[in-house]
């Protein structure tokens, strides 16, 4: 939500010890820190106090009890920061700046993935595996908020997300960019480790609940499955996301075959 004319935008709150340190480390506009008094002192927190000195970023010792308050009763670890909102990124200007760069996009597209934890653990894996984005709905959906930053362990404060009305248009956006579109999913005949994730790439993976919309399943250019073994029949969406970018990597690390 916007805010009216002439108000100030809401703080946005960053939780935990390794969130905070890389809201610093990327140049988050940080309004204040909160650090718990009488705790006994973590080395990042030390860390988190000399970044901190450096920006001019005010540090104030509190009461636990203001940083469960801040932290709406969160693992804060002894630190809490008041953020500026985190900026969602426009699907056209990040698929124009990987397309000036020259870059083989690999991208993640969450449909109905609404557990903000899973949503974080996506994130952090999907930073760790070199993805330059992932897109969303903007119903539905996840947001980038506290306790997802903090799952993400800050990555969602590097890598960009794109939030869009409709994921099947940004689906066709990618497409004018030569970006090929694979979803993950159960029903798919062909396994993802015979499928080629070489080139640009979006990975398209839905909730566990619901799975990717037929609409979105109709358009995309191929399906794949990730085999499984034993009685459990699906997998928690971050544990899927984290072994198909495994795949992806592994796949872009392979010697090109000679034509």
């Amino acid at each position: 939500m916007n805010p009216r004319p002439g108000q100030q935008p809401q703080k946005q709150v960053v939780f935990g010890i390794h969130a905070v340190a890389e809201a610093l480390q990327a140049g988050t506009s940080i309004d204040k820190i909160f650090l718990e008094q009488g705790r006994n002192m973590h080395h990042r927190i030390n860390e988190i106090r000399s970044l901190a000195n450096h920006a001019s970023i005010p540090l104030q010792y509190v009461p636990e009890v203001k940083l469960r308050k801040l932290s709406k009763d969160g693992n804060h670890q002894g630190v809490v920061a008041l953020v500026s909102p985190i900026p969602y990124r426009s699907l056209d200007e990040l698929m124009l700046t990987l397309h000036e760069q020259q870059a083989s996009p690999l991208l993640l597209m969450l449909d109905g993935v609404t557990d903000v934890r899973n949503f974080g653990a996506i994130a952090r894996t999907a930073l760790c595996m070199g993805a330059h984005g992932i897109i969303i709905p903007t119903r539905g959906s996840a947001a980038v908020q506290a306790d997802a930053i903090k799952t993400s362990a800050g990555a969602l404060l590097h890598l960009p997300v794109c939030r869009v009305h409709n994921l099947t248009d940004a689906y066709y956006i990618m497409q004018t960019y030569g970006i090929r579109a694979v979803a993950c999913t159960e029903k798919a005949s062909a396994s993802l480790f015979e499928t080629d994730l070489r080139g640009p790439l979006c990975l398209i993976l839905g909730s566990e609940e619901k799975g990717i919309s037929s609409q979105l399943l109709k358009r995309v250019d191929q399906h794949a499955r990730i085999p499984l073994q034993g009685p459990v029949s699906s997998l928690n969406v971050s544990v899927a996301a984290g072994m198909a970018l495994m795949e992806v990597s592994r796949q872009r690390s392979m010697p090109q075959p000679e034509s």
